[in-house]
């Protein structure tokens, strides 16, 4: 794939950048790999660096209410200093790295409506810097996620959306200023059990957490506060754990299970069932989400609290 762009930054007649992807498709811990093809433009340019990174839209909560930005989440330099003359063309190949806790956009071969997730690239030359437009990129599960998503999918659970939160769960490890929750709507055998389920990934080289939330309002249950379950695993139990019988014993375990009388906290998770791949079930805790104002401003790279993605994704990029 072939994505052309001119720097306006760089004035009329500056260096042009084609950025071209081997595939448009990556997955959490692998690599994305393509090259960078620049063209000089009417003059000679010292070139200072060429730099990717891997932007995504995520949503924040502060005081005054809710903001949605981009962020850049990985960030690498492809081409460190080269003087670039008049016409000439040089191709920069690059094999960057995907984080594991990239989240993912596609599901089961669908795209994850609310997902917006792309590479930009950034040319500075002289103390001139554009970042260009971005190029977008379908991230695929790990084989240990889609046994996760598969169940869900033979269980009857519907897709509905996906969104990205600023913030960390407390009691797990996470790289990123940010988690990925993955909403679907329960089949009829859950009815009056639960109105909604969220799934979170966080992804590691030796594993991943999977964290399921349940939307419990009112009923049977006392206050109407979220449930809250977490298995961590290797990836290779995960490929062998039958996920259906694990998500439908949670679910069953709800009836059970009830919220302490705690007031509303937006930084309180109600309470969390600890579960691993040897058992069910397990003691409450309580698991806050750190994303204060203060962090939402240092999370959102250089103030760009934009909707760049969101428009380049609708078709909006200029050519």
């Amino acid at each position: 794939m072939v994505f052309k762009r001119m720097l306006g930054a760089l004035g009329v007649g500056g260096p042009s950048v084609d950025t071209v992807l081997a595939s448009p498709y990556a997955e959490p811990g692998g690599m994305l790999t393509g090259e960078v093809r620049i063209k000089g433009g009417d003059f000679e340019a010292e070139i200072e660096h060429v730099a990717l990174g891997l932007v995504t839209r995520v949503e924040a909560e502060h005081p005054e209410g809710e903001a949605t930005g981009t962020i850049e989440f990985f960030r690498a330099e492809v081409s460190g200093p080269f003087r670039l003359g008049t016409g000439e063309e040089r191709a920069i190949p690059f094999q960057i790295p995907v984080p594991w806790e990239t989240p993912i956009t596609e599901v089961l071969g669908r795209p994850l409506h609310g997902m917006a997730l792309g590479v930009r690239t950034e040319l500075a030359i002289a103390k001139a810097v554009d970042k260009g437009d971005l190029d977008p990129v379908s991230v695929r599960p790990t084989p240990s996620q889609e046994r996760v998503l598969q169940a869900f999918d033979r269980l009857g659970f519907q897709f509905r959306s996906a969104d990205l939160e600023m913030g960390r769960i407390h009691g797990v490890y996470q790289e990123l200023p940010f988690f990925q929750e993955i909403e679907f709507y329960p089949p009829p055998q859950y009815a009056g059990q639960v109105n909604e389920v969220e799934l979170t990934f966080v992804t590691a080289a030796d594993g991943l957490e999977v964290i399921l939330e349940a939307d419990k309002r009112g009923g049977m249950f006392s206050g109407g506060s979220d449930s809250f379950g977490r298995f961590h695993v290797s990836h290779q139990d995960a490929l062998a754990m039958d996920w259906s019988a694990h998500i439908n014993d949670w679910i069953a375990g709800l009836a059970q299970y009830r919220v302490p009388s705690h007031g509303h906290n937006d930084d309180y998770y109600g309470g969390y069932h600890d579960n691993d791949h040897h058992h069910h079930g397990g003691g409450g805790m309580g698991a806050a989400v750190a994303a204060g104002a203060a962090g939402v401003a240092a999370g959102f790279v250089a103030a760009e609290v934009v909707d760049e993605i969101g428009d380049f994704f609708e078709g909006e990029e200029e050519e």
